[in-house]
């Protein structure tokens, strides 16, 4: 299935991450879809676009600013195929439930905070 959003949506998804890695917090992927108001399919939409946004990071040699998504469960992780697409991208391998996805997450998210993007990866 092939999915689309607007410019509009997309500078807002960067925005909505650069607010969230200035403020060093987290967003859960409801937060996003309720700000976002992305067309249906929305969460396959939003997906879509965090794995394009990983590709261009990882491609750019940043820290991947989809790792700012978490789901709202107890794991407080993202979804499993976050993992998988990162475990693609050569970042991240082993399971995505674990001791092990926990660590590599939580020191991403750190270098995420603590990372300078261009402008031009922000807008």
């Amino acid at each position: 299935m092939s999915v689309r959003i607007s410019r509009q949506q997309w500078d807002g998804l960067l925005n909505e991450l650069d607010i969230a890695r200035r403020q060093r917090h987290l967003l859960t992927y409801r937060a996003l879809l309720e700000r976002l108001q992305l067309p249906t399919p929305a969460m396959q939409t939003l997906t879509a676009a965090l794995e394009y946004l990983a590709v261009i990071d990882a491609r750019a040699e940043q820290p991947l600013r989809s790792s700012l998504v978490i789901s709202q469960g107890a794991s407080r992780l993202p979804r499993t195929g976050f993992f998988e697409c990162v475990e693609r991208l050569g970042r991240f391998s082993g399971p995505s439930d674990g001791v092990a996805a926990a660590s590599w997450h939580a020191s991403e998210v750190v270098r995420v905070f603590e990372f300078s993007y261009p402008e031009e990866c922000i807008s």
